[in-house]
C-alpha cells in the first residue's frame, strides 16, 4: 500500500500510551515505549515502516502480531529516554497530521492510569525523561511497597563526593 496524504483519517485513536509495554531494544530504563491503537492491520504496517524509515531517533517499530481487539492493532514505537523524547514525541504528532485528521492539540498520553494532554511541559512533569529519573521514581515506588509490606527499604540516592562533603560539614555520616 504506502501512506498518503490524509490517507490514515479515522484509523488511529488519539492516545499515545508511554511506558506500558517493555522495551525489545534495552533496558526500561534506557528505552521509553510509545504504542498507539490503530484500527487497519495494513495501515499499522505502514506505520511501523514510516516511523522506522522517517526519524534518526526512532530505535524499533512495531506492530502487535494480531488483533489487540476486533479492528485494533498496537504500533509501538521504541525511542532513547532522553530529555528531547516529548520534542521527538511531538514531531511525530506534528507530521502524523498529514497522515490523519488529528493535529498536535487533539492528543493525549496516557502514563500508568492517568491520561493528559499532550504538551511537552505536562509529557515531562509525569514521564521519567532520563536511565536516572526513571531508576528513581521505580525504586521510590518499590520502597513505597516495602515499607507497607513491613520489609527493608533499598537506597535511592547516591551517595557521591558533592554530597558527601555537605554531609560532612553538616556532621552527618
Amino acid at each position: 500500500m504506502g501512506l498518503e496524504y490524509k490517507c490514515l483519517q479515522g484509523m488511529i485513536k488519539p492516545t499515545i500510551h508511554i511506558d506500558e509495554f517493555a522495551s525489545k531494544m534495552g533496558e526500561d530504563d534506557d528505552v521509553s515505549v510509545a504504542s498507539f491503537y490503530v484500527t487497519d492491520e495494513q495501515a499499522a504496517k505502514d506505520l511501523v515502516g514510516w516511523f522506522e524509515k522517517g526519524y534518526d531517533f526512532v530505535l524499533d517499530a512495531d506492530r502487535s502480531p494480531g488483533e489487540i481487539s476486533p479492528n485494533k492493532y498496537l504500533v509501538y514505537v521504541e525511542m532513547k529516554r532522553r530529555s528531547n523524547l516529548s520534542s521527538n514525541l511531538s514531531t511525530m504528532l506534528e507530521d502524523l497530521s498529514t497522515l490523519c485528521e488529528l493535529e498536535p492539540k487533539d492528543w493525549i498520553f496516557r502514563s500508568g492510569k492517568e491520561e493528559y494532554e499532550f504538551t511537552t511541559e505536562n509529557f515531562d512533569k509525569v514521564v521519567a525523561t532520563s536511565p536516572k529519573a526513571y531508576r528513581l521514581d521505580k525504586e521510590l515506588a518499590l520502597n513505597e511497597v516495602r515499607t507497607r509490606a513491613g520489609l527493608a527499604t533499598k537506597r535511592v540516592y547516591e551517595n557521591d563526593e558533592a554530597i558527601q562533603k555537605l554531609k560532612n560539614i553538616a556532621g552527618l555520616k
